[in-house]
Formats: structure tokens, C-alpha cells, sequence
């Protein structure tokens, strides 16, 4: 969808696990910040899309989770709408904003993502991710996933996210039939955790070599921990607003949404586009440029390999070149596009909610030239890739947006 939006203020939490916070601090934090970086008052917004994910199951707090967090902070009587799609909550919210800007309904929009994730009952957790996907198809699932995880005492649902034993799979899958290799899996990890530890607000702040992810403790083969993304809570904001409303504000450098593509999960057959290759190749149509024309991508690496099948789906090199593009160097930070430059979500962390809107907040500082340490010069372009839940062999939503400086 071609949008026609500005982001004239972003703000967010350091992701992390933070036992004495609830969604309240936490998206009362980033709003804040949010607000503050626009320079407007919270009293001049015309209405809030609150995106997230997990709340009902992890803390209780169903139907009305942004009406709550924002009383926090007295925002009320404006619309509130509260908006639920898996891992893709937030860039959703985005997405809904940006088209009611665009539309000329609202001049000035907040998008929220918010996430408490993190429980002294690790299950609870997990049970979230488990209620992203069809629980129809949830039963034969895990019964497969048992079985196939039997050797190491079928931890899966139970000591690790189901989604890791997906990721395995596709890991496994992609090594088969292209060759790529655990080490350059590990490289995806090494390289995010190089740009993480530049990120004040990443979860994790080491930097890894190769030989220190590989040496993590083993998740399910081929996964170390450090290839996958971690628990965490945390939130992140933008203010989206018209190009009208960016002038009067004297907005010194907005960001364009130009556009965003959703796509769902529809069960497609082999030869046919996924959701990612749907989604992006929608984005570069409404955008007129093709998948060269970035100078920086935030992409869904729940997992390291997801980052590597990812490069191929966005058309960032051919089938079975992720592996090799990420050994070139290409997607580090110096090179020809840098990739999750915040660390992404395997050291940026991923509460689940706010993950689509934190990659906002990266692209808008990268766009804006105020991303400190991790700044690709001269970045004018960038895409953000954020997918959420599982619907039979896809991810449930999809959601593609491309931002201007």
C-alpha cells in the first residue's frame, strides 16, 4: 500500500527482561520518549494504534491493553485501537497509522508496540509463542516436533520455543540443498552481535566471534543459543504524522513511510512466492525501486538462518546465496548493505510486540543520521522486514515497509 506519512519523533525502552515492570512503565517509557523527540505534548495526538501480542497469556491483560498502558500518561478520550497480529504487531500498528495519516483522517498518530514477555514460569512464555499459530494444526505440531526432538529429551514447547524447532528444520533444509554451513550461520550471529554491542538499547551488548557463538550452549541442532533470539520485554514508539503537520512542527528531518505491505500465510505450494517474496515484491512496485536500492535493512532474525533465508526472499542475492553473502562481508556494518544494524532481533532482543516498531526506531535514526556508532553514512533508503505466527508452511503475517529520508 503507497503511503503518504511522515515519522517526525521514535522512542523506545532498552530491550531486556525487567521483573519489576509491567506494560504500563514500559509503553509509558517509550511514548514518552516518543513524544518528547517530536516535540509535541501528548494532548495534540489524534489517535493511538497499540500494537502487542502476548499480553493476554503472559499477564492476564486482555481486550484493552492500549487503553490501559496510555491511561498511564492521561491519554484518553481520543481512539484507542488496539491491534493483535503475532510478531508483526507493531509494524501493523505502524502500517494502520500510516494510513489513516495518509488517508487524511488524523494529522497526528501514535503507534505503539508494547511486550511483557518475561515470566518466573518460563512456560507461560513459551505458551505464547505456541498460541501464534493454528491450534488446529498446534497438536500434530508438536507431536512431530516431539519426535523429532527425542534425542535431546523433546524440549520443544517445553525448554525452548517451539519456533526454534521450525527455524532447526529450515536450517537443516537449506543446508541440504545449498550447502550453507553452521559456521556462516554463526557469522549472522557474530555480525549482530558486533552491531548490538553499539546499541545502548540492545538486550545483549558483547560482541561474539564466530568461535563464540558456535561454542554456546546447543538450543536444537544446529541452533547455539546465540543463533537464537531471546526473551525479552520492552517497547517502542513513533509518531507519525502528516507532511503538513511535519512543517508546522518544523520537523527538522521526518522519515517517509512510502510504503507497507502486509501479506498472509496461504498455504502456498512450492513453486509459488512466500510471504516475504510477496510482501517485498509488492513494496518495490509501490516504491518503483528494486531490492538494490537500499542503504539499510532491519530483517526478522528470530533465528540466525531465518536472516540468511530471508537475504534470498527479499532478492538481496539468488537462492542459496544468503550463506555466502554474509561470509562477503556484505551485510555488516561498512559494507555493501548492512543488515539489522541494531543488532536485530537476535541481540536487540525481541519482545515480541514491539519488535516491528523498534525497527522503525532504527531506520528513522539511520535515516535521520543519529544512529551514533552503527550510522551508515549517507543512508537515504531503508526496508524493514517483520513477520509474525505460523499458518501451515508460512508465517501467519508479513508486513514489508519502506522508509525515505
Amino acid at each position: 500500500m503507497k503511503l503518504n506519512a511522515m515519522i517526525g519523533g521514535v522512542g523506545m525502552t532498552r530491550f531486556m527482561k525487567y521483573p519489576d515492570k509491567g506494560l504500563k512503565e514500559l509503553g509509558a517509557e517509550a511514548v514518552t520518549k516518543a513524544v518528547a523527540d517530536a516535540g509535541i505534548e501528548l494532548g495534540d495526538l489524534d489517535a493511538a494504534f497499540v500494537g502487542n501480542c502476548a499480553a493476554g497469556l503472559v499477564t492476564g491483560q486482555e481486550s484493552v491493553r492500549g487503553q490501559v498502558v496510555l491511561d498511564t500518561l492521561n491519554v484518553g478520550k481520543i481512539p484507542i485501537i488496539n491491534v493483535e497480529n503475532a510478531c508483526a504487531s507493531g509494524s501493523t500498528a505502524l502500517m494502520q497509522a500510516s494510513v489513516m495519516v495518509s488517508a487524511g483522517m488524523h494529522d497526528l498518530v501514535l503507534a505503539l508496540g508494547v511486550e511483557k514477555l518475561s515470566h518466573p514460569d518460563k512456560t507461560k512464555s513459551f505458551a505464547a509463542f505456541a498460541g501464534a499459530m493454528d491450534i488446529d494444526e498446534l497438536k500434530e505440531m508438536m507431536e512431530s516436533l516431539q519426535k523429532a526432538s527425542e534425542t535431546d529429551g523433546g524440549g520443544a514447547g517445553k525448554n525452548r520455543s517451539m519456533f526454534m524447532d521450525v527455524y532447526a528444520k529450515a536450517a537443516n533444509d537449506h543446508m541440504a540443498n545449498y550447502g550453507t554451513t553452521k559456521e556462516q550461520f554463526a557469522m549472522v550471529a557474530s555480525k549482530n552481535s558486533f552491531h548490538g554491542h553499539l546499541n545502548p538499547n540492545a538486550q545483549f551488548q558483547e560482541a561474539l566471534s564466530v568461535e563464540d557463538v558456535l561454542n554456546e550452549r546447543l538450543i536444537v541442532e544446529p541452533l547455539t543459543r546465540a543463533m537464537c533470539s531471546p526473551i525479552g520485554d520492552g517497547a517502542a514508539a513513533a509518531i507519525v504524522m502528516s507532511e503538513k503537520k511535519a512543517r508546522e512542527l518544523g520537523i527538522p528531518k521526518p522519515v517517509r513511510v512510502v510504503c507497507s505491505v502486509m501479506s498472509s500465510g496461504y498455504g502456498h505450494a512450492p513453486d509459488e512466492p512466500d510471504t516475504v517474496e510477496l510482501s517485498s515484491r509488492g513494496a518495490y512496485e509501490e516504491a518503483g525501486i528494486g531490492p538494490e536500492a537500499f542503504d539499510v535493512i532491519e530483517i526478522h532474525d528470530a533465528s540466525a538462518p531465518g536472516e540468511i533465508i530471508a537475504y534470498e526472499q527479499l532478492g538481496l542475492c539468488e537462492k542459496g546465496g544468503g550463506g555466502p553473502l554474509v561470509e562477503s562481508g556484505a551485510t555488516r556494518l561498512g559494507g555493501r548493505i548492512p543488515v539489522n544494524t541494531s543488532g536485530g532481533l537476535l541481540r536487540k532482543g525481541h519482545p515480541v510486540g514491539a519488535t516491528g516498531l523498534a525497527q522503525a526506531v532504527e531506520l528513522t535514526l539511520q535515516l535521520q543520521g543519529r544512529a551514533g556508532k552503527r550510522q551508515v553514512e549517507g543512508a537515504k533508503l531503508a526496508l524493514a522486514q517483520n513477520g509474525g505466527g505460523k499458518k501451515g508452511n508460512d508465517a501467519a503475517a508479513m508486513v514489508v515497509t519502506v522508509f525515505q529520508a
